[in-house]
């Protein structure tokens, strides 16, 4: 009864150790599978003195103080383990729900499959006599096969999956495109800080053209949160803003927009857990910094950036084209007035000096790309000349 009791204590002191460590994005399910490797690596350390030769045993005058001593390493080795798995089971995790539901299908079949053919291979193998001294050879051949045939069929799945798909609903023009190759599931898109605040990925959404589930990093809400806590007027505007928009996007699509609560070391920049974590669901990232876009591809990360968007949605104005624009000041030149598109790209209107503050048609004569954007030459439309 004593030892029961102490090993109760044993594992009592070893779950309050845990839950004062400050691991924000700790689970229930975390907990469970740390403290199972603890409890479990304990007890067998308290009860493997047993284990001891008894000439051993004879020696020791305090057995009950080596089974805690034993225990209390057996648990902290428990705590290693069982942290060495939940992190494999959250990477696991993260891998399976970024993969499309027809591979998850797919593969699962074709597991279930080569271990069927495993056992009914190895059923004839267990009726043969075998001496003792190899018995073992039933049980590793049974785990061999069982593993090579597993992978087999998750290679075949992954081969002739999509024919698989095709008979089970022959008459879904989805599922036909999806095992033909020509349908491919929308990725993963993750957002950064930098776009959130800029604001236009509201409105794409608004569109439409962004498709896809869209996943903010809890990292990412933690910069908005810091920015918006600033000291700084134009940190903390910007960090509300950010927070407004990522309340706004939320409500109005729950169900494409949704919270991650991963995070990593505290040590490691914004921006490396962002291509870290992009990476690691096999994703898009979705920004509007430039640098944060080079980083990316040099790691074979998949880059949206808006303003690259936006550059290639800007309207395209040939000479004879003719636009609708407010003369706002001066030119340089006699006689030349200026104006500004929506994009901010600036127009150049000859003779449209006297139409200052006035709105008037122009027409295009020319344009030009320079370093410091795109510049547009005009004239007043000869209705208005007239």
């Amino acid at each position: 009864m004593k030892s029961v009791d102490s090993l109760a204590r044993l594992t009592t002191t070893y779950c309050l150790i845990f839950f004062s460590t400050p691991l924000r994005a700790r689970t229930m399910l975390d907990v469970i599978i740390i403290s199972i490797f603890i409890v479990a690596a304990a007890g067998v350390g308290y009860e493997a003195v047993t284990l001891l030769p008894s000439d051993v045993l004879v020696q020791v005058t305090n057995i009950e103080a080596v089974r805690l001593i034993v225990a209390s390493f057996s648990g902290i080795i428990g705590l290693a383990l069982g942290l060495t798995a939940q992190t494999t089971y959250r990477r696991i995790e993260t891998k399976v729900r970024s993969l499309p539901i027809e591979v998850i299908l797919t593969r699962a079949v074709g597991w279930a499959i080569g271990l069927l053919l495993a056992n009914l291979m190895l059923a004839p193998i267990f009726f043969l006599p075998i001496p003792n001294q190899i018995a073992f050879i039933k049980p590793t051949v049974a785990i061999l096969a069982s593993i090579g045939f597993s992978v087999l069929g998750i290679n075949l799945a992954d081969t002739h999956g999509r024919i698989f798909l095709r008979l089970i609903n022959p008459n879904s023009i989805e599922s036909m495109l999806v095992a033909e190759g020509t349908l491919q599931a929308a990725f993963t898109k993750v957002l950064d800080t930098s776009c959130i605040i800029d604001g236009r990925i509201e409105e794409l959404l608004n569109t439409g053209f962004v498709e896809g589930q869209i996943l903010v990093p809890q990292f990412i809400i933690e910069e908005l949160q810091l920015l918006a806590d600033s000291t700084n007027d134009q940190k903390r505007s910007r960090g509300r803003r950010g927070l407004d928009i990522l309340n706004r996007m939320q409500q109005a699509y729950p169900d494409q927009i949704a919270m991650h609560p991963i995070d990593y070391e505290e040590n490691i920049p914004v921006d490396t857990k962002l291509v870290r974590f992009t990476q690691e669901i096999n994703g898009v990232l979705l920004t509007n910094d430039y640098n944060l876009s080079k980083v990316a591809s040099l790691k074979k990360v998949s880059v949206l950036n808006v303003n690259d968007l936006a550059q290639a949605v800007r309207p395209i104005y040939l000479p004879g084209d003719t636009i609708e624009l407010k003369i706002l000041r001066q030119g340089k030149e006699p006689e030349q007035g200026v104006g500004y598109l929506n994009d901010g790209t600036m127009v150049v209107v000859e003779e449209g000096q006297g139409y200052v503050g006035a709105e008037l048609p122009v027409v295009v004569t020319s344009a030009l790309q320079t370093s410091a954007g795109r510049m547009i030459f005009a004239k007043p439309h000869t209705s208005v000349m007239a």
